[in-house]
């Protein structure tokens, strides 16, 4: 396999997924921080979900969003971990063309997905805070759900184009995808034709998708700050402040990281390899395992639930 790999490979049936270019001697200890994160991501998110579904008086727009993430940081998790785990454990790096397409449209979709929710946990916040009259009016059980699917639906079809376009282009330079999991950009690199098309669309998606989004939330967050200055007391400007320190964390850990490493990946050639593969693996592995920390730290009501929940275990 690895003779044919390096030969002229117009339509391979499989891939080499190769781990961290370099570092292959490191795989068995590079595994444990990237196990230990993972096993996090797990045990926060389904924790996150576990104590939303037992409390009633936490279903609201709010936490129906918040698990909403949940969901999705397991599934893009779960897209890519376990084929890197076995890369680095037996190293079975060998994936099937149609495998590759399904894990990078499974990746990429809801990596999309992601920043819509946040998207829609702005205008949670920014109804809440800014009209909180007409708050459970606004966003009922059936408006959310709408948002969800519309948010799922952008993700599906936004990335839809990516695996058709790959499949068009052959691959005669090589099969061997220098890191752990297939991804767009990585695939493109790897045909022998014009693959403009597919750059630019993939730049477009990112630019389009996350500036906009970035945009309206910012905007949001622009008339919530204008709503709380203008709250009477110190106490009630810190209390309503203090319900979005939890959201704007998360994005901060999802956004600004992934804009400088999608345009790296593009643009800076300058950078090793091994370096940027490594630190995109932990990239992407970071919202899933911060995120449920993240809320269940800051959030007064899933933190006062999980403390109440060990300590009825306790007694």
């Amino acid at each position: 396999m690895s003779d044919s790999s390096t030969t002229n490979v117009t339509n391979p049936s499989t891939f080499i997924l190769q781990g961290i270019p370099g570092l292959e001697a490191a795989h068995v200890w590079i595994s444990i921080p990237f196990c230990s994160m993972y096993a996090i991501a797990i045990l926060g998110n389904f924790t996150i979900l576990f104590i939303v579904k037992r409390e009633p008086s936490l279903h609201g727009p709010m936490y129906y969003f918040l698990c909403m993430l949940a969901v999705n940081d397991l599934i893009v998790s779960t897209s890519i971990l376990p084929k890197m785990l076995a890369i680095f454990w037996f190293n079975s790096r060998e994936i099937s063309f149609s495998a590759c397409l399904t894990q990078l449209y499974v990746f990429h979709c809801f990596s999309v997905t992601e920043s819509g929710i946040f998207v829609a946990m702005a205008l949670d916040r920014y109804v809440a805070i800014c009209d909180p009259l007409r708050h459970a009016s606004t966003l009922t059980n059936a408006r959310v759900a709408k948002i969800g699917l519309t948010i799922v639906l952008r993700g599906s079809m936004l990335v839809l184009p990516y695996p058709f376009l790959l499949m068009q282009w052959p691959y005669c330079k090589t099969n061997i995808i220098p890191q752990p999991y297939c991804a767009h950009m990585a695939m493109v690199k790897l045909a022998c034709s014009d693959t403009r098309v597919s750059s630019y669309y993939g730049l477009f998606v990112l630019l389009c998708v996350k500036c906009l989004d970035v945009i309206f939330i910012v905007v949001s967050y622009t008339q919530i700050l204008r709503a709380i200055f203008c709250l009477p007391t110190k106490d009630a400007r810190l209390k309503t402040f203090g319900t979005c320190i939890s959201h704007l964390c998360a994005i901060l850990v999802f956004y600004i990281p992934g804009l400088f490493l999608s345009l790296a990946y593009r643009f800076n050639q300058n950078v090793p390899l091994h370096f940027h593969v490594l630190i995109a693996n932990m990239y992407y592995l970071m919202p899933p395992m911060l995120n449920p920390i993240i809320y269940g730290v800051r959030t007064k009501q899933i933190r006062d639930r999980l403390l109440r929940l060990f300590t009825h275990k306790c007694t």
